[in-house]
């Protein structure tokens, strides 16, 4: 039977040697506690999947220790002449406890793919050309633009070493944007376009690691 707490997993604790997009990775795997969002435990107090009552898209949350985890995820197109998609995943964490909580970036990776979140900023107006070709404006996403995922509290690729802390008795959303490192990404039919394959993250709240599992066909369209 699967334990309904906290649970010793092996992470995805991704190491990159480099932080472009098309290095190749090194891996690293270790045993350490944490919170798995798991779908075949619907009923758990710890794990559970919502939907969010002003858009009907569904939530995974996971909650610990006064501590409430939400991800939603979302993806659109990069771009009309360019192949290939961008996935955004979002994380309210709401701190019910009387401390302060620190949100650290954890990893992500797409079917086993690595997936580093882009180097982005709120605007790329005022920006040099060439520093534009490496930086994604988040005003210029659609999954941002339509506030499906926020501009306010973002992680970067040259910032993952960042950490947020969220105070006693508030919440916030912070947001990260990859591209998909797949090649072929999306299935069409009569019934529409979805994402195929798996995504994982995780986001590491006060030293503990909380893991969202998204299966393709549940990975929300933002885009235009």
């Amino acid at each position: 039977m699967k334990r309904q707490w906290l649970i010793a997993v092996v992470c995805l604790a991704f190491t990159v040697a480099s932080f472009a997009q098309d290095d190749l990775p090194t891996f690293k795997a270790g045993a350490k506690s944490a919170l798995v969002w798991d779908k075949d435990l619907p009923d758990s107090f710890s794990s559970t999947s919502v939907w969010d009552p002003l858009t009907g898209h569904e939530l995974h949350k996971l909650s610990h220790g006064g501590i409430e985890v939400t991800s939603r995820m979302g993806y659109e197109r990069v771009s009309s002449g360019e192949v290939g998609k961008l996935l955004n995943y979002t994380t309210t964490i709401a701190n019910h406890t009387d401390a302060d909580v620190t949100v650290q970036h954890g990893g992500a990776s797409v079917d086993g793919h690595v997936a580093v979140p882009l180097r982005v900023v709120p605007t790329s107006k005022n920006m040099r050309k060439r520093d534009r070709q490496n930086t994604w404006a988040l005003n210029a996403m659609y999954c941002f633009k339509t506030g499906f995922a926020s501009i306010d509290h973002y992680f970067s690729e040259e910032t993952l070493t960042n950490s947020f802390t969220v105070p006693p008795q508030t919440a916030m959303t912070i947001s990260a944007v990859v591209k998909d490192p797949r090649t072929h990404a999306v299935l069409c039919s009569v019934d529409g376009c979805q994402i195929t394959g798996t995504i994982r993250y995780y986001i590491t709240v006060n030293g503990k690691d909380y893991v969202f599992v998204w299966p393709g066909k549940s990975v929300v369209y933002c885009g235009k």
